[in-house]
C-alpha cells in the first residue's frame, strides 16, 4: 500500500475514534504526533510517557482496529518521546470531501517543501514545572472504581475538567489509605495533560503551614500570596485537618480560599474527617468546605478490593492466581495502601525465592508477617458490633425487632458479607435467618452507608475497632 493510501487510512481511523468523545480525544492527542506510517508500521511521538501510556491504553486499540480493517495489514506501533510540532488532535469532521480527514499539519507531507531559511527567534516561555510530590502512578487510569468511591471519582474527574458539573470546593474525605491522595494527584495529572501551561499548586496542609511561617520570618508574604492567589489556576491541599488549632494559618488559608473562589479557580482539599467533624477548625472555614461537594471514600467492598489487587498486579507485571487475589482482599480489608503493599512484598519475596505467588505461599507469608495479628472472623465482627451498639450476642440471632437490635443485626450481616466474602446462605445459618433476609439487610445497609451519615459513622467506628483489634 502506498504511503498516501496508508495515511488516508490512518486519518479515517483517527476520525472514527474521535467521534466517540471529541473533547477528550483532542485533549490527549494534542500530545501525540505521527512520525511515519509505512507497510503497517506506525511510528508515533509522544510529548511524555504520561500521554503515551494514556493514548496507548485508551485510544489506540480502537485506532488500530479501524486501521487493520481498512488496510488488511498487521499493524505495529513504535514510540519515541520528545517535543511535539504537529499534534494529532487537529481533526476536521466537516471537511468538504466525503471522508473525515486530519489537517495537513497532523501528518508529514509526502514531498516536503524546501526548508525555509532559519531566522533567529525568541524561545517560547517554558511551561510551569510539574508540582513536587506527584506520583506518576496516581492517575485516573490506575484508580479502581467501586460503590465505595464512585461519587468521589466522578467528582474528581469533573474537577479536572473531564466533563460533568464541577464543584468548588471539592472536599474528599475518608480514612487513611483509601485513595484520597490518589484522586487528588490524578486531578493534577489530568489538568497538566490538558493544559501544560496550567499553574497547579499541590501541597499538603503541613507544607502550606511551613511556607506561611517561612514567609512571615523572611518578610516574603507578598510572594507567598502571589503564589497561592494570583499565580494559581487550581489549588490542591492534602490532609487539611492538619490546619486544626493553627489560628494564624487558618486565617491566611481563609483569605486564600476566598481569593481563589472569587476568581472561579477550582479548589480541592482532602481530609480524614467530614468538615463538621474537624476539631479546632474555624467555623467559617468549615462552612466554606461545605459550599461545594463533600464526597466521601469508604472502605472498599470485597469485589473492589479484589479488583485493586488485580490492577496492582497488572501494573507491576505480576502474575497471581484468582484465589490469591481473593485471599489478599479478605486478609487486608480496611486500607488500600496496605493491600497494595502486601501484594508487592509477597511478589518481591517470591521472586527472591524463585517460586510463584500461590495461595499456600500467600497464607504462610501473611501468617508470619502479621504475627499476633489474626484474620478477622465472624465472631470478631459480632463482638465489635455488640460492643458498639450495647447489645448482647444472642440478640443478633434473636427475633427481637427493637430498632437498635435490628440495626445492629443488619450492620453485622453487612460487615460479615463485605469483609469475609461468605455466601448469603452461610450468613443466614450464622444469624439464624433465611438467606433472603440477609440479602435484604446487606442491600439496605449498603444503601444507608451512601445516604445516611449516622449509619456511616456507626460503620466507620466499628471498622476502626476491628482494625485496631487485629
Amino acid at each position: 500500500m502506498h504511503e498516501v493510501d496508508s495515511i488516508q487510512a490512518w486519518e479515517a481511523a483517527l476520525s472514527a475514534t474521535r467521534k466517540l468523545s471529541p473533547a477528550t480525544f483532542d485533549r490527549w492527542f494534542s500530545g501525540i504526533q505521527l512520525e511515519s506510517l509505512t507497510d503497517g508500521v506506525v511510528c508515533l511521538r509522544a510529548r511524555d510517557a504520561f500521554h503515551r501510556d494514556w493514548v496507548r491504553d485508551h485510544y489506540l486499540p480502537s485506532v488500530v482496529e479501524h486501521l487493520r480493517a481498512s488496510t488488511q495489514l498487521s499493524i505495529q506501533l513504535t514510540w519515541t518521546l520528545g517535543p511535539i510540532e504537529r499534534p494529532l488532535a487537529q481533526v476536521d469532521d466537516e471537511a468538504p470531501t466525503s471522508r473525515s480527514r486530519v489537517r495537513a499539519s497532523a501528518v508529514p507531507p509526502v514531498s516536503p517543501p524546501p526548508e525555509p531559511a532559519r531566522r533567529p527567534s525568541v524561545p517560547p516561555p517554558s511551561a510551569p514545572e510539574a508540582p513536587e510530590g506527584l506520583n506518576q502512578k496516581y492517575t485516573f487510569a490506575n484508580f479502581v472504581v467501586g460503590p465505595s468511591n464512585q461519587l468521589a471519582h466522578a467528582a474528581a474527574i469533573a474537577a479536572a475538567g473531564g466533563g460533568g458539573r464541577r464543584y468548588s470546593p471539592l472536599f474528599l474525605c475518608g480514612g487513611t489509605g483509601l485513595g484520597k491522595t490518589h484522586l487528588m494527584q490524578a486531578i493534577a495529572h489530568e489538568v497538566r495533560a490538558a493544559g501544560p501551561d496550567a499553574r497547579i499548586v499541590y501541597v499538603s496542609a503541613e507544607r502550606f503551614t511551613n511556607e506561611f511561617i517561612s514567609a512571615i520570618q523572611n518578610k516574603r508574604m507578598d510572594a507567598f500570596r502571589e503564589r497561592y492567589r494570583a499565580q494559581c489556576d487550581i489549588l490542591l491541599v492534602d490532609d487539611v485537618q492538619f490546619l486544626a488549632g493553627r489560628e494564624q494559618t487558618q486565617e491566611e488559608f481563609f483569605h486564600t480560599f476566598n481569593a481563589l473562589h472569587e476568581r472561579d479557580r477550582p479548589i480541592v482539599v482532602t481530609s480524614d474527617k467530614y468538615p463538621q467533624a474537624l476539631e479546632r477548625m474555624e467555623e467559617r472555614l468549615v462552612s466554606r468546605f461545605s459550599w461545594g461537594l463533600v464526597a466521601d471514600i469508604q472502605v472498599p467492598e470485597l469485589e473492589t478490593r479484589v479488583a485493586i489487587v488485580r490492577k496492582k498486579a497488572e501494573a507491576e507485571g505480576l502474575e497471581i492466581a484468582p484465589d490469591v487475589a481473593v485471599f489478599l482482599a479478605q486478609a487486608v480489608s480496611s486500607n488500600v495502601r496496605e493491600l497494595e503493599g502486601t501484594l508487592v512484598r509477597l511478589a518481591v519475596k517470591a521472586s527472591l525465592l524463585g517460586r510463584p505467588v500461590d495461595l499456600a505461599f500467600a497464607e504462610a507469608e501473611l501468617s508470619q508477617v502479621q504475627g499476633a495479628r489474626r484474620m478477622t472472623s465472624l465472631d470478631d465482627i459480632q463482638r465489635a458490633v455488640c460492643h458498639h451498639f450495647h447489645v448482647r450476642s444472642t440478640d443478633l440471632a434473636s427475633r427481637d425487632r427493637h430498632r437498635t437490635v435490628a440495626l445492629a443485626r443488619h450492620v453485622a450481616m453487612y460487615l460479615a458479607k463485605q469483609r469475609l466474602g461468605v455466601s448469603f446462605p452461610e450468613l443466614g445459618r450464622a444469624f439464624g435467618k433465611d438467606h433472603t433476609t440477609v440479602m435484604s439487610a446487606v442491600r439496605k445497609v449498603g444503601e444507608l452507608r451512601r445516604t445516611d451519615q449516622q449509619v456511616r459513622a456507626h460503620l466507620d467506628a466499628i471498622e476502626r475497632r476491628l482494625a485496631n483489634d487485629r
